[in-house]
């Protein structure tokens, strides 16, 4: 295989895997507060093991919110609820540890009459996009979402009743030139109830799940459906494996594609740049590319604690741009406004949207809410690269 022939995988897990049960906790926790209180700053951890979750962080609110009942109803949403999965809503702990934010922090953050809103912290932000998919996402990521998302639902819909809510995907697909050209394997982990047959399971998700999802033009006699291979997953979920908030950072992202800074989203209301910065990075690339300014793009913002201007702005287009990449590193800088508050009111962050973000990815999901995906500024940034 050449350097434009290779076999990219990329992974998805499902809404009940042990580290989304922590992501959707906390998220569903920054939507309760920031519902009450817009100037609310959160940063909320969770950790769900056997029978017991446990919230903790530093939140600063005027607002009250029942956490407990929070965390109860979004693990009943997801579906643990029997005791006999060693984890349910019902009969869960639930132990919270909040304190409030650092006011050095909050000194940084807060707008004042002589200071704008800084950056929570110092760090460094990647954005993604390509032209492999109507989404502008890359295509292993995109089809690895959708198989854990239609796990999900045909567990829910009890189309497959024996499936439980535990359960990942990965989905290898062959590049030819640089191009994606078909699926050359398909990897399932689900969970299921102890009484089902593993041909009866095999069978199942292949027919209700993998053939649902990928498209036949992608699929050939040598594409590879994986299931379930060590053959049972009985035991899953937070009894089987301990889950932490944040933990999925590259399911959350672009499935390995492009470069990470590090810092995940879930938990994190919006002057956070881990969250808000990552969010304004996948606008901007996808503008870029939706633009036809390049095929591929990736931006790097990078920020510094108590300062409101980045202190780097970078763009690599992969060698697929149109003009040089420098010129559209410098109509980024002129286009968008980069500054947290800036970005916090452009890109309407205030808003209860974090828990539907908290599975099956943050990006290349056109749903309301989701405002970081609109490519509005795609003819204005045509027009002024001269295209």
């Amino acid at each position: 295989m050449s350097m434009t022939d290779f076999l990219f995988t990329s992974e998805s897990v499902t809404e009940g895997h042990p580290d989304k049960v922590a992501d959707q906790i906390s998220d569903a926790i920054l939507d309760a507060i920031i519902a009450e209180d817009r100037q609310a700053r959160v940063a909320c951890e969770t950790m769900v093991t056997t029978g017991m979750a446990i919230i903790a962080g530093e939140i600063s609110t005027s607002c009250y919110v029942n956490m407990p009942a929070i965390v109860r109803e979004t693990i009943k949403e997801i579906g643990y609820n029997d005791s006999a999965m060693g984890f349910d809503w019902e009969t869960c702990a639930v132990l919270t540890s909040i304190d409030e934010q650092s006011p050095d922090i909050s000194m940084g953050v807060e707008e004042t009459k002589g200071h704008e809103q800084g950056a929570g912290d110092q760090g460094l932000m990647f954005g993604y996009a390509c032209d492999e998919t109507p989404e502008r996402m890359p295509m292993p990521i995109v089809y690895a979402h959708r198989l854990t998302r239609r796990l999900a639902e045909v567990r829910k819909k009890k189309v497959l009743d024996f499936l439980r809510p535990d359960g990942k995907s990965q989905v290898t697909i062959q590049y030819i030139n640089g191009k994606p050209v078909r699926v050359d394997s398909v990897v399932i982990a689900a969970q299921h109830s102890d009484k089902v047959a593993y041909e009866t399971l095999k069978d199942g998700i292949l027919e209700e799940v993998v053939f649902k999802v990928i498209p036949p033009d992608l699929r050939d006699k040598n594409t590879k459906c994986y299931i379930n291979t060590t053959g049972r997953f009985v035991h899953g979920g937070p009894k089987a494996d301990c889950g932490l908030t944040g933990r999925k950072i590259i399911v959350d992202t672009y499935g390995g594609v492009g470069s990470h800074g590090g810092g995940c989203f879930s938990g994190k209301d919006p002057t956070k740049m881990d969250r808000g910065a990552s969010y304004m990075a996948r606008h901007v690339a996808k503008n870029i590319v939706a633009g036809g300014l390049a095929e591929k793009c990736e931006v790097q913002i990078a920020y510094t604690i108590g300062m409101a201007e980045p202190v780097s702005v970078m763009i690599d287009t992969s060698r697929t741009a149109k003009i040089p990449p420098d010129r559209i590193a410098k109509l980024i800088r002129e286009h968008f406004d980069l500054r947290p508050k800036a970005i916090i009111e452009y890109l309407d962050l205030l808003k209860p949207v974090y828990k539907q973000t908290a599975c099956y990815g943050h990006f290349g999901r056109n749903e309301p809410g989701f405002t970081w995906e609109n490519t509005h500024r795609a003819e204005e940034l045509r027009k002024a690269a001269g295209l």
